[in-house]
């Protein structure tokens, strides 16, 4: 029997904000494809119903609190994965959000930004998205020497600004920017490090930016789906394969420093 290309039995996986919409769907993608999941996130109710839920379908999954904001925790987090699931081979890195009080809105331009919230949009979307994750994950990947996966969720804003979000936009760009180097920097040690990017998905952050109560697009919902080929909004179901693609080594081995766009058709959009 042919072995799948994308079977990903004995792997460990790692999910770092699988507690949320995106991430939530990409664990439980990679459990149904055989990989040994850990849910990793603040909200342990959340988290632990995930892992359940992954485990009631006949997946391996566990919840590992963690906050991606400390590296305290995350290495208590890898070094708990480890114990109960065995090392950690794949990691997707889902963490990152948008503070609201660094957007250029009407009533507040550019050189009104308070630098705080600059700093934690970075703080959220760079460090925690990507940085830290590399450090105390990428880093014992490095070391032994073994086929590694690192994906790190970028946005449709690391290649162009989205209106209003501007440092939201900056963080994402730092994040692709900071994923291409490690990539290059592991490329001989068995870590790729690769990107995927999303187009809009209605999450619980952005879901009243983009339908009104009944239902029906906003404004900015309608531009955005005027902007998309496709004319319609993703499903976080449609995340997964992508994940997995990057997961397996023997589906995409010889892929690293790559971005892979799941938008649509938004960023090939022109006038």
């Amino acid at each position: 029997m042919t072995e799948s290309l994308f079977d990903l039995e004995g792997s460990v996986a790692a999910v770092i904000g699988a507690t949320g919409m995106l991430g939530g769907a990409i664990a439980e993608g990679l459990a149904k494809h055989g990989a040994r999941v850990a849910v990793l996130g603040r909200n342990a109710d959340r988290g632990e119903a995930r892992a359940e839920a992954i485990r009631e379908t006949g997946g391996g999954a566990v919840f590992v609190e963690a906050d991606a904001m400390s590296r305290d925790s995350l290495e208590h987090a890898r070094d708990s994965i480890e114990r109960e699931l065995g090392v950690c081979d794949v990691l997707v890195s889902a963490a990152g959000g948008n503070s609201p009080r660094a957007s250029v809105t009407e009533n507040q331009a550019l050189g009104d930004l308070p630098l705080d919230a600059w700093r934690e949009n970075f703080d959220m979307n760079l460090v925690a998205g990507a940085l830290l994750p590399a450090q105390v994950f990428g880093t014992a990947m490095a070391a032994r020497g073994t086929p590694a996966s690192i994906i790190n969720i970028a946005s449709v804003s690391s290649h162009i600004p989205v209106s209003r979000g501007v440092a939201y936009s900056a963080a994402k760009a730092a994040l692709l920017n900071l994923s291409k180097f490690l990539a290059r920097e592991w490329a001989t040690e068995g870590v790729r490090v690769n990107t995927i990017t999303p187009g809009f998905f209605p999450a619980e952050q952005n879901r009243a930016l983009l339908f009104n109560p009944d239902g029906t697009p906003t404004e900015r919902g309608a531009l955005i789906l005027g902007r998309t080929p496709m004319h319609r909004f993703g499903d976080p179901s449609e995340l997964v394969g992508a994940a997995v693609y990057l997961a397996s080594h023997r589906a995409s081995g010889f892929v690293t420093g790559s971005d892979l766009c799941v938008d649509g058709g938004f960023l090939s959009y022109t006038v």
